[in-house]
């Protein structure tokens, strides 16, 4: 039987079998590793329903970083077995991770994979395509078909065949699931790219590590082959990101191969390295950098971000506290001192850019004049807007069990009196831009009555313009006003699609290892 004969016969078995559903909570990662399952789902020729309550697979794909999202995850499991009672349930992410026996003990839920294991979920929740002694094609992709005659004789397992858990030590796995994050909203627009995923640090409040593992890397020629990809389909914007995004290549063995505009030889790959090559060896219009650690805005970086018209003029540079003692306590690798330093040069080199930052209040031991100094550093640096959260103790964590936790009621106010200046920051940054010529990418639609468009300019703010307009369009557009937290303004020109001499490098790259 042909490859193609076989794929067509895996999809038709599977299709008769099921339907599935993925549902994401938490932070782009997990987003990136659930459009990862989906798309292993997909290759086995799985339905994707369009609810919970059409699927019959459904996975919970959960974040752990708060209390509240635990909280929503569980509510998530009883909200699907209520309306979808058939359906088996499985549970994966940091909180499977976590706490798998709390999740296994829930009404409904059928399995619980672990991040450790979350490479190998389909395999998991489809075992008759798996089973330990069926036929293989060695010639298959990633060997994971089943010859179809052994698959239909196969017996299918029974609940008791089956461990609900699936979960073991995080560190000892290498893998790292990847595929392009498209938001709701902006499904033809924007893709997000996860090509990092673990943290080495160990910071005090963080329970990351311990769910996600150690850091680690997508190898450079992978990355590129999907970034080509997304540009042969038609995307102009791709953002890229990861756990610990500055850390990226620091675990991958292999060096930065030179390409035809660059003469560099056996350098060990960094961050950096990741950047140049996307825009020497790639088409791509424009990219965009989601959140790096302040200790890993080198210069180079810097210098890169600024002075490409090829990426958006915006940096997120996690904060968490201006007070040297609680950044101590935290186990941040940086003081006060070093972060301004890093903002500073960023504003000198971008003087329009955006730069934004995460902020924790109520961190355990935080004084009234702790966070005084985190409010004052905020008001005097050149921000643009922040992530504003509340300390949530993450069981296991040394902050968790550290004394003189704040009070619920003072971690709020002082969450209020931090969103409340970094909205006098927003609206200010915004009027800066107002009489004055822009570029933007439309985004999809909502609504289909809506008699404007959406855009997001290279400065990370949101346009309003008059009309209805084709999403991924770059357009110039005139910045009249500000209203609702948005720039408001006129179209001033289409900007035409950017021509490329550069080569197609999807079919060398898109499977290297």
């Amino acid at each position: 039987m042909s490859g193609r004969a076989h794929d067509a016969a895996e999809r038709c078995y599977y299709s008769a079998v099921a339907s599935f559903y993925v549902q994401n909570f938490g932070c782009r990662a997990t987003q990136a590793d659930g459009a990862a399952l989906e798309r292993q789902f997909e290759e086995r020729g799985l339905d994707h329903a369009a609810e919970p309550s059409q699927a019959e697979i459904v996975v919970l794909n959960t974040c752990t970083v708060t209390a509240s999202a635990d909280q929503d995850a569980r509510a998530a499991v009883r909200r699907v077995h209520r309306e979808n009672p058939g359906a088996k349930i499985v549970v994966t992410g940091c909180y499977a991770q976590r706490a798998p026996e709390e999740l296994a003990a829930l009404p409904g839920v059928a399995q619980v994979v672990g991040n450790s294991h979350k490479h190998q979920l389909v395999e998991l929740v489809l075992p008759e395509a798996f089973a330990p002694g069926l036929q293989r094609d060695p010639l298959s992709r990633g060997n994971s078909f089943v010859a179809l005659d052994t698959l239909l004789k196969s017996k299918r397992p029974t609940a008791s065949d089956q461990r609900p858990i699936f979960v073991s030590d995080i560190f000892a796995h290498t893998e790292l699931l990847a595929a392009p994050v498209f938001d709701a909203a902006n499904q033809r627009t924007r893709p997000n790219l996860k090509v990092q995923d673990g943290c080495d640090n160990r910071c005090s409040f963080c329970v990351i590590p311990f769910v996600r593992g150690q850091s680690r890397s997508l190898p450079l020629g992978r990355i590129l082959g999907e970034v080509e990809t997304l540009v042969r389909a038609g995307f102009r914007e791709v953002v890229i990101s990861g756990i610990n995004l500055g850390r990226w290549g620091r675990d991958l063995e292999t060096s930065y191969q030179p390409s035809a505009v660059s003469s560099q030889f056996d350098q060990p790959p960094r961050f950096e390295t990741l950047v140049r090559a996307i825009l020497e060896r790639t088409s791509l219009e424009k990219l965009r950098i989601s959140s790096v650690e302040p200790m890993d805005w080198s210069d180079e970086l810097i210098e890169m971000v600024a002075g490409s018209p090829r990426i958006a003029k915006h940096a997120h540079v996690p904060m968490q506290s201006g007070s040297d003692a609680v950044l101590r306590r935290m186990h941040r690798k940086y003081r006060p001192w070093h972060y301004r330093e890093k903002i500073e040069k960023i504003r000198t080199a971008m003087p329009d850019g955006a730069i934004g930052a995460d902020v924790m209040v109520g961190f355990p031991g935080e004084t009234d004049s702790e966070f005084e100094e985190t409010r004052r550093m905020i008001e005097e640096l050149p921000f643009t807007y922040l992530h504003v959260f509340t300390y949530s103790a993450r069981p296991g964590t040394p902050a968790a069990a550290m004394a003189k936790q704040v009070a619920v009621k003072v971690a709020r106010d002082r969450n209020r009196v931090l969103r409340e200046l970094a909205a006098v920051k927003k609206q200010r940054f915004m009027e800066s831009f107002v009489g004055r010529r822009v570029q933007a990418i439309t985004l999809s639609h909502d609504n289909s009555q809506e008699d404007f468009t959406e855009a997001l300019t290279d400065h990370y703010l949101s346009l309003q313009l008059p009309d209805r307009m084709e999403p991924n369009r770059w357009v110039s557009a005139h910045v009249t006003h500000t209203q609702d937290g948005k720039l408001c303004g006129d179209v001033a020109e289409a900007l035409p699609r950017a021509a490329s001499s550069m080569p197609s490098l999807t079919s060398e790259l898109a499977f290297a290892p």
